[in-house]
């Protein structure tokens, strides 16, 4: 693969939301980047007044389902850089899991519909090649059953995954640079 032009870096968060019975909560896009296809909440992080990660976690959810989630339930899972990525930017995103059961209505929103999807059936949705091949599976790797959050007990925490994927030229290579599950649990 060639080196890639100068291109700017984002920084953004992936939220994924499940309900009580496990269902997880994806927007069907009608807007770029993605359109037509399925993706969790998220969105960039406001960088002009140093929005943290979990910040922006917590906007993006509020804005896109509704919801008023704190940042003691927003577990940071993945770290995400993507090189390259439709040959427009680079991105460094947060994919933060959200603890315990949300519940938020099927709906239209700005960026699309938000639809419940059971975890099964995700990898049969029109998904983009990066989420399908290396996203989704890597979520699932370090899935964990039981998460909660009850008073301040993190147990069942899902563990970290930390991934660069170089999408110079239409390619999709990536490497795994850190995984493991927490080991407090």
């Amino acid at each position: 693969m060639t080196d890639s032009p100068e291109l700017p870096y984002k920084l953004a968060c992936l939220c994924d939301l499940r309900d009580a019975a496990g269902r997880l909560l994806l927007i069907e896009r009608k807007k770029s980047p993605n359109l037509g296809l399925c993706s969790p909440i998220g969105g960039k992080l406001d960088t002009a007044i140093g929005e943290s990660p979990h910040q922006c976690a917590r906007r993006e959810i509020e804005e896109e389902a509704g919801i008023n989630v704190p940042v003691e339930r927003l577990h940071l899972m993945g770290l995400i850089s993507e090189r390259a990525f439709e040959g427009r930017g680079h991105w460094l995103m947060f994919y933060f899991r959200v603890l315990g059961p949300v519940d938020v209505p099927e709906t239209d929103i700005a960026e699309g519909r938000l639809r419940w999807f059971e975890p099964g059936v995700v990898a049969g949705l029109p998904l983009p090649e990066t989420d399908r091949r290396v996203i989704w599976p890597l979520v699932d790797g370090h899935d964990h059953e039981g998460l909660s959050l009850q008073d301040g007990d993190r147990t069942g925490l899902p563990g970290l995954f930390c991934v660069h994927i170089d999408c110079r030229d239409g390619g999709l290579e990536w490497a795994v640079e850190q995984t493991g599950r927490d080991t407090n649990t």
